[in-house]
């Protein structure tokens, strides 16, 4: 299956990548692969597969990643698809 992409250049994930210490944690539980582990750093190689759940920041013992969960009108976007209420409070719903 080919790996899901939500929206082009929309996503708030940001990795420090000199605080980052190669635990994997964001590996563990990134649900769509956004990370690779390389020279004992990690990397975001899928940006665009990220859907904001913070997830990997709320486990990185060293706070180098950041993400603002459910950031903007793509949740509503997302929300509107599954036929559930708008919950961003913006126009765009």
């Amino acid at each position: 299956m080919e790996r899901l992409v939500y929206f082009k250049d929309v996503v708030t994930l940001k990795l420090d990548a000199e605080k980052c210490v190669g635990c994997g944690m964001c590996l563990e539980v990134c649900p769509h692969a956004v990370f690779e582990l390389e020279n004992k750093k990690v990397w975001i190689i899928n940006r665009d597969a990220c859907m904001e759940c913070g997830a990997c920041a709320q486990n990185c013992p060293v706070e180098a990643l950041s993400v603002e969960v459910g950031e903007g009108c793509a949740v509503a976007i997302l929300n509107e698809m599954l036929g559930r209420e708008c919950t961003c409070g913006s126009e765009c719903c």
